[in-house]
C-alpha cells in the first residue's frame, strides 16, 4: 500500500477527522459491517479478536456501509449506539462510507485493487446468486463483514470472504502471522 492510504481522509463514528496514519504500526483488519445483515452477530467475534488481540498490536477497523440490500440504513449515532448496546463493541467505527459503485470511498477503492481476490471466497458468493446478487467485477466488496487484513507497515497482506468469520483458521493464522513480525 502506498503511503496515500495511510493520508486518506476518514471520519470517526463521532464525527471527529481521522485517517489510518492514527495506527501506523499496527496489524490492522478493515471490515466493512453492517447492523441489519445476517452476518451481523460477527460483531461479537470481532470484539473478541480485538480484545483477545490488541495488547499485541491489532486495530480492528469498522466502516459501516450500506451497499448491500439497505442492511444499514441508520445514522452515525444510530450505528454507534447498536454496537455498543447489542455487541458491547469497543473497537474503533467510522463514519458510514460507500464501499462500492460509483461512490466507492478512495480507502476501499485502493484495498481492492490492492487485494481482488478473498480467501474463502466461493460458497457465500453461490448463496448470493440465488438471491440475484451477482456482482460484475470480482474485485468488487462481495457482501457486508468483508475483511482485509494491513500489515504494520501498510500493506494490504490478505483478503477474506463475507463469511469467514474472525474465528476462522485461515483468518487467525494470517493474522497471528503479521502480529508476530516487528517491521
Amino acid at each position: 500500500m502506498t503511503s496515500s492510504l495511510y493520508e486518506l481522509p476518514l471520519k470517526q463514528i463521532d464525527g471527529t477527522s481521522s485517517s489510518l496514519a492514527n495506527y501506523r504500526g499496527k496489524v490492522l483488519l478493515v471490515v466493512n459491517v453492517a447492523s441489519k445483515c445476517g452476518l451481523t452477530p460477527q460483531y461479537k467475534q470481532l470484539e473478541s479478536l480485538y480484545q483477545d488481540k490488541h495488547a499485541k498490536g491489532l486495530e480492528v477497523l469498522g466502516f459501516p456501509a450500506n451497499n448491500f440490500k439497505g442492511q444499514e440504513p441508520g445514522s452515525d449515532g444510530e450505528i454507534a449506539e447498536f454496537c455498543s448496546l447489542q455487541y458491547d463493541v469497543h473497537f474503533p467505527l467510522f463514519s458510514k462510507i460507500s464501499v462500492l459503485g460509483a461512490d466507492q470511498h478512495p480507502l476501499y477503492a485502493q484495498l481492492t485493487a490492492a487485494q481482488p481476490k478473498a480467501i474463502g471466497d466461493g460458497p457465500f458468493r453461490e448463496r448470493l446468486k440465488g438471491y440475484g446478487v451477482n456482482p460484475e467485477n470480482e474485485a468488487d466488496v462481495l457482501w457486508n463483514f468483508e475483511k482485509f487484513l494491513l500489515s504494520r507497515t501498510g500493506e494490504v497482506v490478505a483478503r477474506f470472504a463475507p463469511d469467514v468469520g474472525a474465528d476462522d483458521p485461515r483468518l487467525l493464522s494470517a493474522l497471528d502471522a503479521e502480529l508476530a513480525k516487528t517491521h
